[in-house]
């Protein structure tokens, strides 16, 4: 009876996205109206001759619900670490391309007027590249994320803004995933040779006659660079999973709709 619950459950759900994003009733809406049924099955009593979708809906379990979102969240993030790291992920995206710092603007400038443009060129695709080196680090966190969402932030999510999954992994990932890629962009940027790179860009400039001090702190930006580029991603990612469902069913849901 509940795998026949399931069923009717993604039917209405596919049915619901034939209609094209602008029904009244989109598949989220659905299903959080599932969920806060689900939330309230325990409280509330349902009548034994009741044969309804209402029927259908108190008896499934709150993980068969949550299941399918985290499986979809799953698929997502895990494109966007694949697209992102990679040799130019960052760097040929205009996007999330990771510009030179604010501070060192200043610095390509002087270097662009005579001639040494390129060293800051070469110093910005190196800082890309320590971006890209570092974004698979994101991989475990979204899982460990994704595992740990209980039912009420699934609840949340499903009722929330188009990003409202992409801000959860935001407060729960921001500090370990900067934590865990600052010694792999460290590493990277060694061996990409970005400090030799800013060390001679910052000779060159500093041999010129009055000009301002500059510091700038590359690791700190890149981590920030790369952060951003994930989010904004996962955010994209987020708002397909929410438009366009079936593009985004995975083995958990084939399997239940095929009535296995």
């Amino acid at each position: 009876m509940k795998q026949r619950a399931y069923n009717t459950l993604i039917a209405t759900i596919v049915a619901c996205t034939a209609c094209g994003t602008a029904s009244a009733a989109g598949w989220m809406d659905q299903a959080t109206g599932l969920l806060n049924q689900l939330g309230n099955a325990s409280q509330t009593a349902t009548p034994a001759t009741s044969q309804g979708s209402n029927s259908a809906m108190t008896n499934l379990s709150n993980s068969d619900v949550v299941a399918g979102l985290k499986d979809a969240l799953r698929v997502g993030s895990e494109r966007v670490v694949a697209q992102l790291g990679k040799a130019d992920g960052f760097n040929a995206d205009p996007k999330i391309h990771i510009p030179l710092p604010e501070s060192m603007l200043q610095v390509k400038r002087a270097l662009t007027a005579v001639g040494m443009g390129s060293m800051m060129d070469d110093l910005e695709l190196r800082l890309n590249r320590a971006a890209e080196a570092a974004t698979p680090k994101a991989r475990t966190l979204f899982a460990n994320a994704i595992k740990a969402m209980s039912f009420d932030d699934a609840k949340k999510i499903l009722s929330g803004p188009d990003d409202a999954a992409t801000r959860y992994f935001r407060d729960k990932m921001s500090k370990p995933l900067s934590d865990e890629m600052k010694p792999v962009i460290e590493k990277s940027m060694a061996e990409a040779g970005v400090v030799q790179a800013y060390d001679a860009v910052m000779g060159k400039y500093q041999s010129m006659p009055l000009v301002p001090d500059v510091k700038a702190n590359l690791t700190g930006h890149v981590i920030d660079g790369g952060l951003n580029g994930i989010f904004t991603y996962m955010a994209s990612e987020e708002a397909a999973i929410r438009h366009n469902p079936v593009e985004r069913t995975t083995s958990i849901l084939k399997k239940v709709f095929a009535g296995q």
